[in-house]
């Protein structure tokens, strides 16, 4: 715990403290790289890392910022789940023949990192051994590894670590705590809502995360923590002080609109981030879970739309699209230098956010037609990421006089993210043809009195 008081010391962030990584930048913008899930989900080996880990390089994300490779469940021993006398979780024999840190090593030769996945449960989400109670030699053998990310699931929950209060965020319907939330998958009544002003760091989920976060941090290795407890127990009021990013949602899914089973498509997802990304910021990122660009029967539109949105809520940027044969309209949009600029921008932390609702009155919950005008300022500028939820192309207006931190009599150069050029000067508003489900991303330069364009700082750090 001294480890940890010292470390959360050093940045405090209201209402919560910060965790600041020992090397001093590891999660301090959010991370890039890719996941095995969304491709192999359990039918992984070491062999598909490395091609991946090569891919990155030979595609040019290693370069974009893209440097974690990612294993997720599945990997280790199911039948023998640990060492009968060290302890310690076994890696699947046939998967990974010469061990994890031998992949970890292959890894870090092609200047990449590695990530590993973990779950605060008795069992992974598949089955497999969970790491409640063996937290410390857990975190022990993963640095020992070499690993640099662990994603840290939230399956297979015991009883006697359930929470008092429940509060899992599919069950808000943008009013007062729903009545379902009472309803316990194991038929425990719970009461509806927690007390007014009730400490969400009380929470046994809390608990949870910040076992592992100590264990992490006692091992003296930075590790990126990945947060994934689907934004249980009001986990964006405390997940900064336990780790680098926490998950807000349950699992994602490459649709636009619904959910298939307990993963949910895109509108839902955004829609609960209309009202829940305040906390993002330098060293601490709201997770709205792995990319699907390129995914299931996401169109061109709204595989950019994902991108763009998902760049500027300053998520962490997870690839889980097929690398092997990617599609060059996919890579186009994976490569977006001035979207990948706004989400890493290493002088303004926040997040963009929603100024005003279109198709719905503000401040509508709708799980179809969330928020759609976002702005968010940067280093180089205001950017401003305007979504059709409709299933018709729609001309779309940015009044200047609506976004924060333009001025409706001011001249500003426009400046189209997708593209990277110039698409001219305009004072008041700037309108655009916007296709179905695409997302029109532009950022705006103040002219100068000469009439040259400025890139001019748009908030200082920090904001």
């Amino acid at each position: 715990m001294a480890l940890r008081s010292i470390l959360l010391g050093l940045t405090l962030v209201t209402p919560s403290f910060t965790l600041v990584s020992q090397d001093g930048h590891t999660g301090r913008l959010p991370a890039m790289g890719w996941n095995s899930w969304n491709e192999y989900e359990c039918a992984i080996n070491e062999t598909i890392f490395l091609e991946v880990g090569e891919l990155l390089i030979s595609l040019g994300l290693k370069d974009l910022g893209y440097k974690y490779v990612n294993i997720d469940d599945c990997w280790s021993d199911k039948a023998i789940q640990r060492d009968n006398v060290t302890g310690r979780i076994r890696p699947d024999p046939i998967k990974f023949p010469k061990g994890i840190k031998h992949t970890a090593d292959k890894i870090h030769e092609m200047g990449l990192k590695i990530g590993i996945y973990g779950d605060a449960g008795s069992t992974t989400c598949g089955g497999y051994a969970g790491s409640l109670g063996h937290e410390e030699v857990d975190a022990k053998t993963f640095a020992e590894w070499g690993i640099d990310y662990l994603k840290y699931d939230n399956c297979a929950v015991p009883n006697q670590w359930h929470d008092e209060y429940r509060w899992w965020p599919e069950n808000w319907l943008g009013g007062p705590p729903a009545e379902d939330q009472t309803a316990g998958g194991d038929g425990e009544a719970r009461p509806v809502a927690a007390p007014a002003g009730y400490d969400w760091t009380t929470s046994n989920s809390f608990t949870r995360y910040q076992m592992m976060s100590d264990a992490l941090l006692a091992t003296g290795r930075t590790i990126q923590y990945s947060q994934c407890a689907w934004g249980h127990a009001h986990i964006e009021q405390w997940g900064n002080s336990t780790g680098h990013s926490w998950r807000m949602w349950g699992d994602i899914y490459p649709e636009w609109t619904g959910k298939w089973q307990w993963s949910w498509g895109l509108m839902p997802i955004l829609n609960h981030a209309s009202f829940y990304n305040n906390e993002t910021n330098f060293w601490g990122h709201g997770d709205w879970d792995m990319l699907e660009v390129g995914n299931g029967n996401l169109s061109i539109a709204e595989s950019r739309s994902h991108f763009a949105l998902w760049a500027a809520l300053k998520s962490p940027l997870i690839i889980g699209t097929p690398l092997h044969g990617i599609e060059p309209q996919i890579l186009n949009i994976l490569s977006t230098e001035d979207l990948i600029a706004f989400n890493q921008d290493a002088v303004v932390g926040a997040a963009a956010k929603p100024y005003k609702w279109g198709v719905n009155p503000d401040f509508s919950w709708n799980q179809t037609h969330p928020a759609e005008y976002w702005s968010g300022n940067s280093s180089r500028g205001v950017h401003v990421f305007v979504l059709n939820t409709l299933d018709t192309a729609e001309t779309k207006t940015i009044d200047f006089g609506e976004v924060p931190g333009l001025d409706a009599d001011v001249e500003y150069g426009v400046y189209d993210l997708w593209t990277g050029e110039s698409v001219g000067a305009f004072r008041g508003v700037y309108e655009g043809l916007v296709q179905s489900h695409d997302t029109m991303a532009v950022r705006l330069v103040e002219k100068s009195g000469s009439g040259r364009d400025e890139l001019k700082a748009a908030a200082v750090e920090g904001g």
